[in-house]
C-alpha cells in the first residue's frame, strides 16, 4: 500500500455463522426500536455506502439495495459489478439497514435504501481518486423516482489531507447530504494522544468514535477535537458475505449505527415538520440524540448515540 492510498480501518473478526435470528445488541444499545415503534424505519431515505461493495443478494439486504456502482479496478473495472469481494461493505450495510424480516439480523434503519458504491478493492485499500469519484457520484445520483442520497457512510481513512477530497465533501454537505465517517483505529487506549485520519478529521463531517458494550471508549478508537459522538464498535454482529453473519470490531462498525440513525431521524422529523431537513439540522438532531458519558470530549464527543430522546408519534393514514 502506498501513501497515496486510503484503507479500511482494521476490523477484528470474531467468527462467522450461517444462521442468526436476533436484533444485534448494538442496535438495541442505541435504542433504534424506539423509533421503529413510532413507525419510523428509514423508509424513503437513501444512504450511500462507500466501501468494498455489498453482497446485495444476501437475504437481509436484497430488498434494501436500490442501486450501485464500482469505482475500483476489481472485476476488470466493470462499473456495473459492485459485489463485495472482501466482507467489510456487506457488514457495514447490514448495520445500517438489514431488513426486519423475522430472520437473520436487523439494522438500525431496516427500511432505508442503500446505494452501494464500491470504492475499496478486495485487498482493503482504495485510491483517493476512487473515493472522490464515489462521493461526487453519490451527490449527483438520482433514483428511478427522483430519490436523492441523504447520508454518505464512510468507514475508511488515510493520513493525507487531500484538498480534492475535502472539496467534494464540502459540496456534498452544501447539497444537504450528511457525511458520516469513522474516526479511525489508531488509538493508544489512554485517550490522551491526538490522532487524526481523513476524511474523518474534516470539520464538515460527522466523526464517529467507538465504545464498548459497557459504554467505555474502545482502546483502539481515535481521540481528537473533531469527534462528534460515539456508537457501539466492539463485537458488532451483522451481515457477512456468502449469506453469513459475523461479529466485527472497529470504528468502521460504529459509523453505520450513526448513518442508520440519521435515516430514522430524517424520516421522523421530515414527517413531523412536513419539509426537507437541511444538513445542519440533521447534524443537530444527531448530536442531540445522545447520552452524556463522563469521559473526555476528545474521546466521546457529545456522547453515545441514543434514539430514545423522543419524537411525536407518526400519524396513521
Amino acid at each position: 500500500m502506498s501513501m497515496s492510498d486510503l484503507q479500511l480501518f482494521p476490523s477484528k473478526i470474531s467468527g462467522t455463522k450461517k444462521d442468526r435470528k436476533e436484533i444485534p445488541k448494538s442496535v438495541e444499545m442505541v435504542k433504534a426500536s424506539r423509533m421503529w415503534d413510532l413507525g419510523y424505519k428509514g423508509r424513503g431515505v437513501v444512504v450511500a455506502v462507500l466501501d468494498t461493495g455489498c453482497q446485495h443478494t444476501h437475504p437481509d439486504l436484497r430488498e434494501r439495495v436500490i442501486d450501485g456502482r464500482n469505482f475500483t479496478s476489481d472485476y476488470n473495472g466493470n462499473p456495473k459489478i459492485f459485489l463485495d469481494n472482501h466482507y467489510h461493505g456487506t457488514h457495514v450495510s447490514g448495520t445500517i439497514a438489514a431488513s426486519l424480516n423475522g430472520t437473520g439480523v436487523v439494522g438500525v434503519a431496516p427500511e432505508a435504501s442503500l446505494l452501494i458504491l464500491k470504492v475499496i478493492r478486495g485487498n482493503g485499500t482504495s485510491s483517493y481518486e476512487s473515493v472522490i469519484k464515489g462521493i461526487k457520484y453519490a451527490t449527483d445520483w438520482r433514483g428511478p423516482e427522483g430519490e436523492r442520497v441523504r447520508v454518505i457512510s464512510l468507514s475508511l481513512g488515510g493520513g493525507i489531507d487531500d484538498p480534492r477530497l475535502h472539496r467534494v465533501i464540502k459540496r456534498a454537505v452544501e447539497n444537504d447530504i450528511l457525511v458520516v465517517c469513522a474516526a479511525g483505529n489508531l488509538g493508544d487506549g489512554k485517550g490522551y494522544t491526538f490522532e487524526r485520519t481523513y476524511p474523518s478529521y474534516y470539520p464538515e463531517v460527522v466523526c464517529v468514535g467507538a465504545v464498548t458494550e459497557d459504554k467505555k471508549p474502545a482502546g483502539f478508537t481515535n481521540t481528537n477535537d473533531e469527534i462528534d459522538l460515539v456508537a457501539p464498535g466492539v463485537n458488532i454482529l451483522s451481515t457477512y458475505t456468502d449469506n453469513k453473519y459475523a461479529v466485527l470490531t472497529g470504528t468502521s462498525m460504529a459509523t453505520p449505527h450513526v448513518s442508520g440513525a440519521a435515516a430514522l431521524l430524517i424520516e421522523g422529523y421530515e414527517t413531523k415538520l412536513k419539509r426537507t431537513l437541511t444538513e445542519p439540522e440533521i447534524y443537530r438532531l444527531l448530536v442531540n440524540n445522545t447520552e452524556n458519558l463522563s469521559y473526555n470530549r476528545n474521546s466521546v464527543g457529545s456522547g453515545l448515540l441514543d434514539l430514545s430522546k423522543g419524537i411525536t408519534k407518526k400519524k396513521q393514514n
